[in-house]
C-alpha cells in the first residue's frame, strides 16, 4: 500500500523542527551508547532499579467512581548516568487512575501509558484512553509524563522540538527505567496483572520498557514497529530534521566521528532492499552488477576521454557488448534511460565526439538504486532539505543517524519480552510516519506476538481507531488473567540507599 498522503500533509502543516542544535555532547552520546548494552539485557537492566525505589504521592482526589492519584520520583537514569538528564526532566511525574471498587479484589489490572510525539501533560491519555478503559473494562491506568515533555520540558525547548539527537536516547533510557520503578511500585501496592502501552513513539518506548520485566506483562504497542531508524530517515518526520546542521557537525570533528561510528551498527542493511529491488524490477543480480560497473566507468571519464570507438551514438550499439550501458540499451542523443546520468556530447577538433560528464553524471550508483527502491522519496520536493548538492540518502550523516537509531532503539538489540503471548501489536498499513519496508518484522523478532493491521495511515488511525486500541488492551489483559506464571527469578540485590551512595560517589 502507498504511504498515506494525509500523513505527509499533516507533517507539512506542523512547524516542529527536530535536532536544531545537532547531535548533542559527544561525551553524552558515548555514555548512552555504552549504557545501552546494559539496559538492553533483562538480566542486567532489572538489577538497576531496587524493588524499594521510593515514589512520592503528591495529590489524591476521590470522585464518585474513581480515584486520581498524582506522584513523582527521581528518574533512575540520573543516578546511573549523572549529568545526562536535563535538570527539568530529572523528576518523573505520573497520574494513577483507578476504580473506587474493583470487580475482583484479586484482579486489579493496571496499565502504564507512554506518550506519543507531542503528547504533553496527562489530559489526552487520561480522557481518551484511561477513563474509557476504567469505565468499560475496570482497568486502572498510570499516565507517565515523558522526559522533555510537559512538566519535564526544559525552559529553552519550544513545544516538542528536541534540541539534540541524544535527547531521544536519553528519553528512552529514562522511560525504560521509570517503567521498572512503576511496575515495582504497583506490585508493592497489590496491583496486577500489569501492562504497558503507547501510541506512535509511546508504542515503541513501551516495547523497549517491556523487554526488561522478568514476568508476564501485557504489551500493546500501537502505530510503532521494530526500530525508530526508519522514522527519522525515511518517514515523513525526516523532513522535519535539520540535516544540514547534523551534517556540518558530523564532519567538523573527524576523531569524534570515527570513535562514535565504531559504536553503532545498522541492523537492517541493504540486503532486504536489494531483494525487493530485484523482485520489483525483474533484474538479475548479474545485470545489476554490470550496471554498477558500467556507471562507475563513466564517472571516471574525464573531459578529454574519447568514446567514439566504444559507443554507437546513432543507436546501433552492439547488444552483446559487455560494456554497454544499462544492459546494452541504446544510447540515443547521448541520454541514458536514467534521467540522472546524462552524457552531453561535443565535437572534438579531430571530428570525434568527446563525452563531457555533466554534474548529474557524478551521482553515485546508490542514488539511482535508491530512486528505484524509493520513488516517492526521490520525487518529493521538500524545500526544508537541501538536495541541490546531493540527495539526502547519500549523506554519510544520515547513515550515521540510522546506525545510532538502530543501536539504541532496534528491538533486536534488546531482550525478548518474557511472555510474547501477551503482546498485541497494532499497525497502520499505510503508515508514512513509521515505514516498515526494509525493517525487521516483529513476527520474526518476537515469535508468538500477534500483529494486527489497520487499513489506515498514521494520522487517520490515531484519530479514528482509539476504540480499537482500547479493545486490544482489554483483550490482552483478559489473556493475562489466565496466566499463573510467576516469571524469572531475577532480583536487584542493591537497595535504594546503596544506589544513592553510589550516585554520590559518581558525582
Amino acid at each position: 500500500m502507498p504511504p498515506s498522503k494525509l500523513d505527509s500533509l499533516y507533517r507539512r502543516m506542523l512547524i516542529t523542527r527536530f535536532f536544531e542544535k545537532g547531535w548533542g555532547k559527544p561525551e553524552n552520546l558515548r555514555r548512552v551508547f555504552q549504557f545501552r548494552k546494559i539496559i538492553s539485557s533483562r538480566e542486567t537492566c532489572f538489577k538497576l532499579v531496587p524493588r524499594d525505589y521510593p515514589v512520592e504521592i503528591t495529590k489524591k482526589e476521590i470522585y464518585s467512581e474513581s480515584t486520581l492519584i498524582e506522584g513523582k520520583f527521581m528518574t533512575p537514569l540520573e543516578l546511573h548516568l549523572p549529568g545526562v538528564v536535563p535538570k527539568a526532566a530529572q523528576n518523573a511525574y505520573f497520574q494513577l487512575l483507578i476504580p473506587n471498587k474493583w470487580v475482583d479484589e484479586h484482579h486489579k489490572p493496571v496499565c502504564i501509558h507512554l506518550a506519543g510525539t507531542g503528547d504533553h501533560f496527562f489530559w489526552r491519555r487520561r480522557n481518551f484512553i484511561a477513563k474509557p478503559l476504567l469505565k468499560d473494562a475496570n482497568i486502572g491506568s498510570i499516565i507517565l509524563e515523558n522526559p522533555f515533555y510537559g512538566l519535564r520540558k526544559p525552559d529553552d525547548q519550544i513545544r516538542s522540538n528536541l534540541h539534540n539527537v541524544s535527547d531521544i536516547f536519553v528519553m528512552g533510557g529514562c522511560l525504560i527505567l521509570e517503567c521498572l520503578v512503576l511496575l515495582h511500585w504497583c506490585e508493592r501496592n497489590g496491583f496486577g496483572p500489569l501492562g504497558v502501552t503507547g501510541l506512535s513513539m509511546g508504542g515503541h518506548m513501551a516495547s523497549l520498557a517491556a523487554t526488561n520485566w522478568p514476568k508476564p506483562l501485557v504489551l500493546v504497542p500501537c502505530l510503532s514497529w521494530s526500530t525508530a531508524s526508519a522514522v527519522f530517515t525515511t518517514g515523513v518526520m525526516s523532513q522535519s530534521i535539520n540535516w544540514d546542521m547534523l551534517e556540518t557537525q558530523y564532519y567538523s570533528d573527524g576523531l569524534y566521528r570515527e570513535r562514535l561510528s565504531k559504536m553503532v551498527t545498522v541492523i537492517d542493511d541493504a540486503f532486504e532492499a536489494g531483494q525487493k529491488f530485484i523482485q520489483n524490477f525483474n533484474q538479475s543480480l548479474h545485470e545489476l552488477r554490470e550496471d554498477i560497473s558500467d556507471t562507475r566507468q563513466i564517472q571516471e571519464l574525464n573531459d578529454d576521454t574519447v568514446v567514439g570507438d566504444k559507443y554507437d551514438v546513432q543507436g546501433n550499439s552492439d547488444k552483446n557488448d559487455s560494456n554497454s550501458i544499462f544492459l546494452s540499451k541504446t544510447i540515443k542523443n547521448a541520454k541514458l534511460d536514467s534521467d540522472n546520468l546524462t552524457l552531453p556530447l561535443k565535437e572534438a577538433p579531430n571530428g570525434q565526439r568527446n563525452v563531457i560528464p555533466s554534474q548529474n553524471s557524478t551521482k553515485s550508483t546508490l542514488t539511482k538504486l535508491m530512486k528505484l527502491i524509493l520513488p516517492a522519496a526521490a520525487e518529493s520536493k521538500n524545500d526544508k532539505i537541501d538536495i541541490t548538492k546531493t540527495n539526502w540518502w547519500e549523506r554519510e550523516a544520515l547513515q550515521f543517524m540510522r546506525g545510532m537509531m538502530d543501536e539504541c532503539t532496534h528491538l533486536k538489540n534488546f531482550s525478548k519480552p518474557y511472555d510474547t503471548s501477551l503482546i498485541i501489536v497494532v499497525c497502520a498499513k499505510d503508515d508514512a510516519y513509521v515505514p516498515r519496508d526494509g525493517c525487521s518484522s516483529l513476527e520474526d523478532i518476537w515469535p508468538g506476538a500477534e500483529i494486527r493491521y489497520l487499513d489506515a495511515g498514521h494520522v487517520s488511525a490515531y484519530v479514528l481507531h482509539q476504540k480499537l486500541f482500547r479493545s486490544c488492551i482489554k483483550e490482552a489483559f483478559d489473556r493475562a488473567k489466565k496466566i499463573r506464571n510467576i516469571g524469572e527469578d531475577l532480583k536487584c540485590e542493591m537497595t535504594y540507599q546503596q544506589l544513592l551512595n553510589k550516585y554520590a560517589k559518581n558525582i
